[in-house]
């Protein structure tokens, strides 16, 4: 069977999206490895699967999976090419699309420059809900994480539906750390369903420099959760105002959150690559 599919991506966190409201697709963990492959397959980091809805509030359920075949509860950039995607696929035709992921509602908006804005919901601040597994009392935002040979980093363990740690880091973060700490904390004990890394530096009240280690991925060029864990990371600490802009190294998004109780709000770009056809048994 022949699968229609769409590449995207937003600020370069590419995508396999795949219509499945009128197309019948099962998928596999051993097919999406395949297809993920950036040798073999299509080459992604997250395929996208849209579906109908399961409950009444929502127009699409939204399904997520790594390149690794996990499937996962969030994506912000890949929410942003979902609602891209049904508008040009012609199945909604609505500038307000609400959808259902594994980690919440979301409600995506397609604006008149065709940027989109994503409520990615109140961020969860309470260990249990990250999930996060502390090894002593840390301060609020504040988490002590033990690695190996005895070092210690401080973190912010975040959830948007999926699960961050944000490292807050006085320099631009460098390949080196992100090749150190990234692998060792994604998989650290202490996040028992694994985690996405951010790395950021705050520049001033409004803006900084964002690099992301993804759950089951590694490094993307932009990571639309780990950007609004990262605004609520820094509004924690003090350092950043509720506006502001993150550069990514797939480019600039921009960020809001009010506060406690309040969602997080991401607006930014969905870029169509190319439609494609895959054998659904490759």
């Amino acid at each position: 069977m022949r699968i229609r599919f769409s590449k995207m991506h937003g600020l370069g966190n590419d995508f396999m999206v795949i219509d499945g409201v009128t197309q019948d697709i099962t998928l596999t963990r051993e097919q999406v490895r395949a297809w993920g492959d950036r040798h073999f397959g299509v080459g992604f980091d997250q395929l996208l699967l849209v579906q109908p809805p399961e409950s009444p509030d929502v127009a699409f359920r939204y399904r997520i999976y790594n390149a690794d075949g996990d499937e996962v509860e969030q994506c912000g950039n890949g929410a942003r090419c979902f609602a891209a995607f049904v508008r040009r696929q012609g199945l909604t035709a609505n500038s307000v699309i609400p959808v259902q992921t594994s980690g919440g509602r979301l409600e995506l908006t397609v604006l008149a420059d065709g940027q989109v804005r994503v409520n990615m919901g109140v961020p969860r601040l309470a260990l249990d809900e990250v999930p996060f597994r502390a090894s002593a009392p840390g301060q609020a935002g504040r988490q002590t994480v033990a690695l190996a040979g005895g070092r210690t980093v401080t973190l912010t363990p975040v959830s948007m539906g999926n699960p961050h740690g944000v490292l807050l880091v006085d320099e631009p973060p460098s390949d080196e750390l992100l090749a150190d700490l990234g692998p060792q904390l994604e998989q650290h004990e202490a996040f028992p369903a694994r985690a996405n890394i951010g790395f950021l530096q705050v520049l001033d009240a409004s803006s900084g420099r964002l690099r992301v280690y993804e759950r089951g991925v590694g490094e993307t060029l932009a990571c639309g959760s780990g950007a609004c864990a990262a605004l609520v990371a820094a509004r924690l600490h003090g350092v950043m105002g509720a506006t502001v802009t993150l550069h990514l190294n797939g480019g600039d998004i921009g960020l809001s959150w009010a506060g406690a109780g309040e969602p997080v709000y991401m607006t930014g770009p969905a870029t169509f690559v190319y439609d494609g056809e895959i054998n659904q048994e490759a």
